[in-house]
């Protein structure tokens, strides 16, 4: 953490929120740089909350804390199963990504994670970068993923999906290859476009959508990929949907236009409801829990944290990755046995993890 500050970073304006289930949920306002932000804290049971920093164009202040909170409750669960000392908790800047970026406005967020104490730990995540983080790092040590540190965690989220994937394919179809399988991936930002590629070097046929035709067409170049719109990407003809840009991919709609047996993507928070995942289960779909298969970030950066100042082990981080795989497999198992949703198992998986022991 630097030195001296003068004295107009001290006016960010705060706000808390008390809301049921959450331990601390800060509004911050920074008039100088423009900042808008909400940062969530869930659960600090096994350790402090970690969480990336997500820049979009929300379209109201109360969409910004419903999805901050919808993240941060995703990432108390998907610690405890990847079982890391850590919590759960996320920011969301509301803004956009390709135009109100500066580096005030992200040193402003760097004050207001450190005006935490420790008790929330950021990092990148859809719409912020290394060098963001980078410049909140000026601000606080309370940050991961930066350049000399873990670096960007897109290519270990991938690696962790390609694991769930073949985890999946294997349960679903008996099949110990994605060789001749068709994935759809929908999304083609940093985690997209890497798991594109780790399943076209496994031998998997891509049939990708991304709202960015230019994303698309690099697909295109470089894996064979046929592209559809997205409104079409749900119910392509694959065997797996990847769902893989942002939450709620799986509702009603798209229910109805699936053809895959199996949903195992990068995205948080997939299904719109409950209910969806019932649905599925029952119609024979096979879907991997996000904070299952997409924990592999989240284990890359935890490494910034619990580190202690060691240089980073690629080799012991993307060990620990392909564990994602037999994580999934046993949930897919007991599934099976209980005729239980995948995400049911892993929800009640994941309370367990966080039960506080009793006082002896």
């Amino acid at each position: 953490m630097s030195g001296h500050r003068p004295k107009e970073v001290n006016l960010i304006n705060y706000q808390t929120l008390v809301i049921p289930g959450f331990e601390k949920i800060l509004r911050c306002r920074d008039p100088a740089s423009g900042l808008r932000a909400v940062i969530a804290v869930h659960d600090t049971t096994l350790g402090p909350a970690m969480g990336g920093c997500r820049m979009w164009r929300y379209a109201s202040e109360d969409d910004a804390l419903a999805d901050a909170q919808r993240l941060a409750r995703g990432m108390t669960f998907k610690a405890a199963l990847a079982g890391l000392p850590l919590g759960g908790g996320k920011a969301v800047i509301i803004g956009d990504p390709r135009r109100d970026k500066s580096p005030e406005l992200f040193r402003a967020f760097g004050r207001a994670v450190e005006h935490l104490h420790g008790t929330y730990v950021t990092g990148e995540d859809v719409g912020t970068s290394v060098e963001d983080m980078d410049e909140v790092r000026r601000e606080t040590r309370h940050v991961a993923g930066v350049a000399d540190g873990s670096g960007d965690p897109s290519p270990m989220t991938a690696l962790g999906v390609l694991h769930g994937i073949r985890a999946a394919v294997r349960h679903r179809y008996g099949a110990d290859s994605l060789d001749g399988f068709t994935v759809a991936v929908q999304g083609l930002g940093h985690v997209g476009f890497h798991l594109c590629r780790l399943l076209h070097d496994a031998g998997a046929q891509l049939i990708v959508s991304d709202v960015a035709a230019d994303r698309m067409q690099r697909a295109v170049r470089a894996f064979g990929a046929v592209p559809v719109g997205p409104e079409a990407i749900a119910g392509a003809e694959a065997e797996v949907f990847a769902p893989c840009a942002l939450g709620g991919a799986i509702n009603g709609a798209t229910r109805r236009q699936l053809k895959a047996g199996v949903i195992a993507g990068a995205a948080n928070n997939q299904l719109e409801t409950p209910g969806d995942g019932m649905a599925l289960h029952r119609d024979g779909v096979l879907y991997a829990p996000d904070y299952v298969i997409n924990a592999g970030g989240l284990i890359s950066v935890a490494q910034d944290i619990l580190g202690r100042g060691e240089a980073y082990n690629r080799v012991a981080v993307t060990a620990e990755v392909a564990k994602i795989g037999d994580r999934l497999d046993a949930i897919f198992k007991v599934s099976a046995r209980t005729n239980r949703p995948p995400e049911q198992v892993a929800d009640a998986k994941a309370r367990e993890c966080l039960a506080v022991p009793a006082v002896a």
